[in-house]
């Protein structure tokens, strides 16, 4: 014993345990690698659930952000087709209407 006592890390030889014993010790191991998996298994599937909320929230802000988008783009499309349109009737007018300007205006060189 005394050459153990020197030695820090040293191993000493274990009594011989009842059979009992040994089984209850065992059971209780395996109990709590169990319960120590099931600890890994809740964490993982609540990260697994807070990235599930973080993929739908950020999925309907996505959907969100096209569908104003969509709304946007067809509202300034409608806007561009009515200025053109505007334009292009106010430019019809004057062409239909600027034939009698023309022939009423005096000959510039006389």
């Amino acid at each position: 014993m005394s050459s153990l006592a020197k030695k820090p890390y040293a191993y000493s030889k274990l009594e011989i345990e009842d059979p009992e014993e040994r089984k209850h010790r065992r059971a209780q191991f395996l109990i709590n690698k169990i319960l120590e998996q099931a600890d890994t298994r809740r964490r993982q599937s609540s990260l697994r659930v807070r990235i599930c909320r973080l993929k739908v929230k950020i999925g309907k802000r996505f959907k969100r952000l096209r569908k104003t988008m969509l709304l946007t783009i067809s509202t300034a499309r409608a806007s561009l087709y009515r200025q053109v349109l505007r334009q292009f009737m106010k430019m019809w007018k004057r062409l239909i209407s600027g034939r009698e300007t023309i022939v009423s205006l005096p000959p510039l060189f006389t």
